[in-house]
């Protein structure tokens, strides 16, 4: 994996991070936000794929977008886990 890689995914993370917080609410930071577009990268692909559809659109954009998809589901998620750990307490 070259450098240049591991930068297009640091920036696609962090867009697609950044726009999740700011549609879910709450941010998690620079490099929370990078961790959630990441992670929201592979769970976006799995959850299309799992769909059985495709980018809505080519190139940076559609990734971008289905980055952008699992993000807000991660973040979802992990507000749920988060307010039910909290009323249990």
């Amino acid at each position: 994996m070259t450098l240049e890689t591991i930068l297009v995914w640091a920036v696609i993370g962090l867009i697609a991070g950044w726009l999740a917080s700011a549609v879910v609410g709450g941010g998690y930071g620079l490099v929370g936000d990078i961790v959630v577009g990441i992670v929201g990268a592979f769970l976006g692909g799995f959850i299309f794929r799992a769909l059985g559809a495709g980018q809505p659109f080519g190139g940076l954009a559609g990734t971008i977008f289905v980055a952008f998809i699992g993000a807000v589901v991660l973040l979802l998620v992990l507000r749920a886990i988060r307010s039910s750990t909290v009323r249990r307490t």
